[in-house]
């Protein structure tokens, strides 16, 4: 699925600049900040409070140039049109980024029409205001929020709990999108996504937000329920040095939800923790036939429920809910 990265949603990873915060739970264990420890000798020169971030090479920047002009013959082989995910080792969006980077960055975006560009953030409240503040570069009176939303800009949100749910999905569905979508990883805890959109949806659907009268979006949430309003949900557990569990239930419930709604839902992977099956104090792990086995002694996790996991590594747990694997993309 994917050409340049092993993200199993996206085709290209493009990275502006590198560098960011921890800003909520999710950030905790941090595979960016890891990878910027270690290649600048072992302290993440570009994380924290006052860190300079830093921007990447011209030729980095000429990349996305080309996947856009390679596009025909993507879509002749794949039949759809190829996905950017952008700031996988930063934040689009984080304040301590110079205004001047993003500039250019939506400058870029602007250039590559052939390409969907997902942006995928922890400061998802910051977009709007961000994108207010910069003018179009062939209209100073026109802005980029003015613009939107752009034919080829996806934007998501990051929530792994249901406290961040219910704070970051209505300001996630108050930003003109072509796409809004969701990444729970690393899922943290239980999550009902029609408790989030309830919060959001009457104001939605009346249009008092600046370009959010969506009729078709809106007519499928009456019918639907408020989470038909998000397009697109990512689901994944942990993996890492000191990575948690993921109750199978949470994705499971979260998977029912989109199923409900209409809501196109991928299951990315379990993590490290692969659930098991209790037969008394026997656990039974049914591993994917074309995968690893995990080690023969893994340490177990068990939730007072009953339910349990062990730690079998990321590749061993897979990627397969109830024996199958989702993914499933919102059409654009």
């Amino acid at each position: 699925m994917a050409e340049n990265t092993k993200i199993e949603w996206t085709d290209h990873t493009f990275n502006p600049w590198e560098g960011c915060q921890k800003v909520d739970p999710g950030c905790d264990h941090c595979y960016a900040e890891t990878r910027n420890a270690r290649y600048a000798g072992g302290q993440a020169i570009n994380w924290g409070p006052g860190a300079p971030r830093r921007l990447t090479s011209a030729g980095n920047w000429k990349k996305p140039l080309a996947w856009n002009a390679n596009h025909e013959a993507f879509f002749a082989e794949h039949g759809r049109r190829q996905r950017v995910f952008c700031a996988s080792l930063a934040d689009v969006f984080d304040n301590a980024v110079n205004t001047s980077w993003r500039i250019d960055l939506f400058g870029l975006i602007l250039k590559t029409p052939h390409l969907d560009w997902l942006l995928l953030t922890k400061r998802i409240g910051n977009v709007n205001p961000m994108l207010d503040e910069m003018a179009h570069g062939n209209d100073p009176d026109l802005s980029l929020l003015d613009m939107m939303p752009l034919p080829n800009v996806w934007i998501g949100a990051t929530v792994v709990n249901q406290e961040e749910a219910d704070r970051d999905i209505p300001k996630l569905l108050a930003v003109p999108a072509k796409v809004r979508f969701l990444s729970m990883e690393p899922l943290l805890g239980p999550v009902n996504l029609e408790q989030a959109c309830d919060l959001a949806e009457a104001q939605v659907c009346k249009g008092t937000w600046r370009d959010m009268a969506d009729p078709i979006k809106c007519a499928a949430a009456l019918r639907r329920g408020s989470v038909a309003l998000l397009d697109w949900v990512i689901v994944g557990g942990e993996s890492g040095p000191g990575s948690r569990p993921m109750h199978p239930d949470w994705a499971r419930s979260l998977r029912d939800q989109c199923q409900d709604a209409g809501t196109d839902i991928l299951f990315k992977q379990w993590g490290d923790w692969m659930p098991g099956e209790k037969d008394g104090d026997t656990v039974k792990l049914t591993f994917p036939i074309d995968g690893p086995h995990g080690p023969a002694n893994p340490e177990f996790y068990d939730w007072p429920d009953g339910a349990c996991a062990a730690r079998v590594g990321k590749k061993a747990a897979g990627r397969l809910l109830d024996g199958r694997t989702w993914d499933e993309f919102p059409q654009t």
